[in-house]
């Protein structure tokens, strides 16, 4: 719910403050949702309850308002920018991700000039005193910590699958530690370079524009 609250504030701005009913909306729309969830009225209004204790969500009513609207106070209460509040929204709305689908999933809320700086601001997070607010997990993705430590699926079945037949030359179906985290290295880095290639390619066909 949190997470809606950010969306809405940082993409349509003009619909924002939120109604319960609004918000409802936004929690329970099928797009840019992972997992999809059903909330209830008063689901969210048990939620906002708690936010407010936390100091992370407000009420606003009064002058411009004929009923009562809800908004977030993340960015105030745990000083953060506009780069960070991103990267949290799409984590609390779509769960973990690796550095390319962040940068992709953030783009209408912040231009990431590229996966280091998207990688800079996660560690930034991950490194927060005295709670840290995202952590790095296997397979090169990244959780937020706002609900506890967050849940790792299972190794999807079709990469199970690939690594027991033997696809990669050399590659084991077992990994060793070590080697599973040289193996998700690489992975980001392999991310690195297409998103280079992608941006090469931008600038190339702006020339014959």
């Amino acid at each position: 719910m949190l997470g809606a609250l950010l969306e809405k504030d940082i993409t349509t701005p003009e619909y924002y403050p939120l109604t319960v009913n609004a918000l409802v909306n936004a929690c329970n729309q099928k797009s840019s949702r992972e997992p999809i969830v059903h909330y209830t009225d008063d689901d969210v209004l048990q939620a906002l309850a708690l936010l407010r204790n936390r100091h992370m969500a407000l009420k606003i009513s009064g002058a411009g308002h004929r009923v009562e609207k809800y908004g977030h106070s993340l960015g105030e209460t745990l000083n953060l920018g506009r780069r960070e509040l991103a990267l949290l929204c799409v984590l609390m709305l779509r769960g973990p991700q690796t550095l390319g689908e962040l940068r992709g999933r953030t783009e209408r809320m912040h231009d990431f000039a590229d996966l280091d700086e998207v990688e800079r601001c996660l560690q930034s997070l991950a490194s927060r005193d005295p709670e840290p607010l995202v952590k790095r997990l296997p397979r090169g993705r990244w959780g937020h910590l706002f609900g506890g430590e967050p849940e790792v699926a299972a190794e999807p079945p079709a990469t199970a699958s690939i690594l027991a037949d033997g696809a990669f030359p050399g590659l084991p179906a077992t990994m060793p530690a070590a080697d599973r985290t040289a193996f998700e290295e690489r992975i980001t880095t392999l991310e690195r370079e297409v998103e280079q290639l992608k941006q090469m390619f931008e600038g190339f066909r702006k020339q014959f524009e």
